[in-house]
């Protein structure tokens, strides 16, 4: 077990209701991290499908299983590759949609996770909302939890990964110019509040309507960036983290007379209203949708 980890995100355009074309991209950029040296990988939200479908139809329409052909064929990559990566997809379940993010090892599928925030944008008109309780997975040496875009702007989920020992939090996310002030400032602060690795992907390029702006990060526990993608580029970036660095979450500037540990000196105790139900439960935004 090494002590660092080196990981990737792969900030890319990608085509609407394109998936077979999509999975080719994904798969080249996947094997150029690994032939970085990369052992985790993380692709945009909806890289697979795209993002912006009208109606519920189109959704489900470019929405697939999983496992189903294309996780297939990336456990078969990650395999081969002796790789980890998060790959942001549309997922058919029975009778519901949801926008997820896969999460694929060397030994297969290790999880899905579906959004559990949607904004009224895009397909996440559409989907239903993940009811899935949060987790962290162990894959070997480097615990990661998984959020997608919207998630981001609620501190509680962050704070629940961390809690439950996430080292790294990724986001594959769908940015577009509205959200500028979510890329810039966003990934810091919850890295710094939290004192987890924290890796942001987002997506580039024009899709109905909508020009998505790129700034994916890498920030350390500190809220430093490590890396920090230009503005409209493909690129693949590459960062170093090490998990037990985010455990030591006490840091101590002067012995006894300057310390601060921002997770393990909480008052949940006096916490009471951020757990007390909604009157009316989120339940998504299908009566919104048009043909």
């Amino acid at each position: 077990m090494t002590a660092t980890w080196r990981i990737a995100g792969v900030q890319m355009d990608v085509r609407l209701a394109e998936s077979a074309t999509n999975l080719q991209a994904i798969r080249a950029k996947l094997a150029e991290a690994a032939q970085g040296g990369a052992r985790l990988v993380v692709f945009p939200e909806c890289a697979l499908s795209g993002y912006c479908f009208r109606n519920r139809a189109e959704v489900r329409a470019h929405a697939e299983p999983v496992p189903g052909p294309s996780s297939d064929a990336l456990a078969a990559d990650c395999a081969r590759l002796g790789i980890f990566a998060v790959v942001g997809m549309l997922e058919a379940a029975a009778a519901s949609v949801y926008n997820s993010a896969v999460l694929i090892g060397p030994a297969g599928v290790v999880a899905v996770y579906r959004k559990t925030h949607l904004p009224c944008l895009g397909a996440d008109r559409f989907v239903d909302p993940g009811q899935q309780p949060y987790h962290v997975y162990d894959l070997g040496g480097l615990r990661v939890g998984v959020n997608i875009c919207f998630d981001a702007s609620f501190p509680e989920v962050s704070r629940i990964l961390t809690l439950l020992g996430a080292d790294l939090i990724v986001l594959p996310t769908n940015w577009a110019d509205n959200a500028i002030k979510m890329a810039t400032l966003v990934p810091r602060v919850r890295a710094l509040e939290n004192h987890v690795y924290y890796l942001a992907v987002n997506r580039v390029g024009w899709e109905g309507g909508y020009h998505f702006i790129g700034h994916s990060s890498a920030t350390d526990y500190s809220g430093n960036y490590l890396c920090y993608a230009e503005h409209d580029q493909e690129t693949l970036f590459l960062a170093e983290i090490e998990p037990a660095a985010a455990r030591q979450k006490r840091l101590i500037h002067c012995v006894g007379e300057y310390e601060i540990d921002r997770v393990n000196w909480r008052r949940p105790e006096l916490y009471g209203p951020l757990v007390q139900a909604m009157p009316k439960p989120f339940t998504g935004h299908r009566n919104t949708e048009t043909s």
